[in-house]
C-alpha cells in the first residue's frame, strides 16, 4: 500500500529529452490593443522574458510584423489564432504563418483542421499546437454549444486524436493537464494558459491554477497575460512567476 502511495503522488512523466529553463517556459500573453503598447511592454520587461504570445487582437492591430521583428530579437513568438476553417484555407494561412519565423502556432483540435495545418506546416520550424476545450468553457458552456462530451472527456478525446494525427503539442486547462499527460506519455508537449498566481483575479476564465500547481501536474510551459501586462510591476510579476516554476521544477528532481 505504501508503494502504490508513493507512485501514485510521482508527479506525471515529462519528456526529459525536452529540457526547458524556467525562464523560457513563461509565455507572456501581449493582449494589448496596439503594436505601439506591446512594444513598450517588451521594452519594459526587457530580459526577465524570452517567449511572447501574439492572440487575435494584437494580430489585426499589426502584430504580425511585430512578430517577425521578436523573432529577429531572439525571442520566442506563439501566435494564437486558433485556426479553424475548411481544409483548404487553414493550410494556407499556417503555410503563410510559418514564413514569420514563429515557434507555435495554434489550431481548433479538429481533425481535419489539424491534418490540414501539418500540411501547412511540413518543412518548417513551426509547431502546432492543438488547442482541446477553451478555459472560459465549463460543462455547462460545452452543453449549451451543443456537445454530448463533458469537458474532461472531450479534451480526453481531443488529445488521443492530436496525438494519432501527429501534433506536436496541444494547448489545455491546467486542470486537464495532469491526466492527459498520463493518458499521452512524455513527449506531448503540454502548454496552460488559465494560470493564476495566488491572488489574482480569475477574470473570464473558469478553468485555472497557479504557476507552480500547473508545472507539478505536467505542464512545460504556460501562458500568462493580465496577471504579467497588468501588474504595478510586471518585472516583478514575471520573476516571481518564474521562481514559483523553478520551485516546482526542483521538487521533481
Amino acid at each position: 500500500m505504501a508503494a502504490m502511495a508513493s507512485a501514485q503522488a510521482r508527479p506525471p512523466v515529462r519528456d526529459a529529452a525536452r529540457e526547458i529553463a524556467p525562464r523560457d517556459r513563461l509565455i507572456v500573453g501581449l493582449d494589448l490593443p496596439s503594436v505601439e503598447e506591446a512594444e513598450a511592454m517588451v521594452k519594459r520587461l526587457g530580459e526577465s522574458v524570452t517567449f511572447y504570445k501574439i492572440g487575435m487582437e494584437l494580430t489585426y492591430a499589426g502584430g504580425l510584423a511585430l512578430a517577425e521583428r521578436l523573432v529577429g530579437q531572439g525571442k520566442g513568438v506563439f501566435i494564437d489564432l486558433k485556426l479553424h476553417d475548411i481544409p483548404n484555407t487553414v493550410e494556407r494561412a499556417t503555410r503563410q504563418i510559418a514564413r514569420l519565423g514563429a515557434r507555435f502556432l495554434t489550431v481548433h483540435a479538429y481533425p481535419q483542421t489539424m491534418q490540414a495545418a501539418l500540411a501547412g506546416a511540413a518543412g518548417s520550424g513551426l509547431e502546432l499546437l492543438a488547442v482541446t476545450v477553451l478555459t472560459s468553457c465549463d460543462d455547462t458552456d460545452l452543453a449549451d454549444a451543443g456537445y454530448a462530451l463533458g469537458v474532461k472527456d472531450l479534451v480526453a478525446r481531443r488529445a488521443r486524436q492530436a496525438k494519432e494525427i501527429g501534433m506536436p503539442g496541444l494547448i489545455l486547462s491546467p486542470e486537464e493537464t495532469e491526466s492527459v499527460r498520463q493518458l499521452l506519455g512524455p513527449k506531448m508537449q503540454l502548454i496552460t494558459p488559465g494560470i493564476r498566481p495566488t491572488g489574482t483575479d480569475v477574470g473570464d476564465q473558469k478553468r485555472v491554477m497557479t504557476p507552480a500547481r500547473a508545472i507539478a501536474g505536467g505542464a512545460d510551459r504556460l501562458v500568462v497575460a493580465r496577471p504579467v501586462i497588468a501588474a504595478a510591476d510586471p518585472v516583478a510579476a514575471a520573476d516571481n512567476i518564474v521562481a514559483e516554476i523553478a520551485s516546482a521544477l526542483a521538487q521533481e528532481v
